[in-house]
């Protein structure tokens, strides 16, 4: 069966939001709709939705005039297994002690390292993307250096790979948190595909807004690989879940982002200790003063 995908663009996050869930209205109804902030500065956002039948052009160009949005693309997508062809596609990756591999390379694991199975999936992170290579290598240096981390969370945590990163080898258990009900699902399921079920502990929850999280704070090292917007949204709340002298890992950021946030979290008492560049991503390391 083909898929269907009318994709559009616009400006500002509530009128983005709005016209994603009118979307949702539509007959035929998506299978999934999508808002996206376009990390380029310009402040457009994208909506998106799937359909599994050709969708209503003519309701989808009344939505976009009403919504103040660009004409909607569409287009037919063909039929592909995406995550079969992840799969084939994507090789292990090494950051430090870790080696990230899906089922396929289980061969390829080689002697003495942090193994991290992790399977092409809904969520985002499979260690190949900048972001994610750059937490994982941020997190390796900080072990050389003699950092053992007692209380950890991941926030934004998507496939839960730098949670359990810090499970294998540190000792208490880790928080992993996601806005998003379908990572957490995935999050657990790699955990137990990892043997971590009782070292992570997997949350539904929009920042640091839970209960676990709240019971377990102040943290000594926190991850957040989201986005730059969720980023500077959270610096103060990070600031308070942060113990004195505690750690940040940041990612998520374009190069030409990572200024802005710098400056942000030194507001809200978080410096700078060290930042690093993949492609077009930034990783910082930041410490809550004392």
């Amino acid at each position: 069966m083909p898929t269907f995908t009318a994709l559009t663009t616009l400006e500002g996050r509530k009128p983005a939001y709005a016209l994603g869930e009118a979307m949702e209205r539509l007959i035929p109804e998506p299978t999934g709709v999508g808002v996206f902030e376009v990390e380029d500065g310009s402040g457009l956002w994208e909506v998106g939705g799937y359909f599994e039948q050709a969708p209503d052009q003519t309701a989808l160009a009344i939505l976009a005039a009403t919504m103040g949005a660009k004409d909607f693309v569409v287009s037919e997508l063909p039929e592909t297994d995406w995550v079969a062809h992840v799969r084939r596609e994507l090789s292990p990756v090494e950051a430090g002690r870790f080696f990230v591999y899906g089922s396929h390379d289980a061969d390829k694991v080689p002697e003495g390292c942090e193994p991290l199975l992790i399977e092409a999936a809904m969520a985002f992170g499979t260690g190949h993307h900048g972001t994610t290579l750059g937490c994982l290598r941020v997190l390796d240096r900080l072990a050389n250096d003699g950092m053992v981390g007692q209380s950890v969370a991941d926030i934004g945590c998507g496939t839960a790979v730098l949670a359990m990163a810090a499970a294998r080898i540190w000792p208490n258990p880790v928080l992993a948190s996601d806005i998003d009900e379908v990572a957490v699902d995935v999050a657990r399921a790699n955990a137990a595909a990892n043997g971590l079920s009782d070292r992570l502990i997997c949350v539904e929850a929009a920042g640091f807004d839970h209960p676990e999280l709240a019971s377990k704070a102040p943290f000594d090292l926190i991850f957040a690989n989201i986005l730059k917007g969720p980023l500077v949204a959270l610096a103060p709340d990070m600031a308070a879940a942060l113990a004195p002298n505690g750690k940040a890992i940041l990612s998520g950021i374009l190069n030409e982002q990572a200024d802005d946030v710098i400056e942000v979290y030194a507001r809200s008492g978080i410096n700078l200790l060290n930042r690093e560049s993949i492609g077009d991503w930034t990783t910082l390391t930041v410490q809550k003063l004392p």
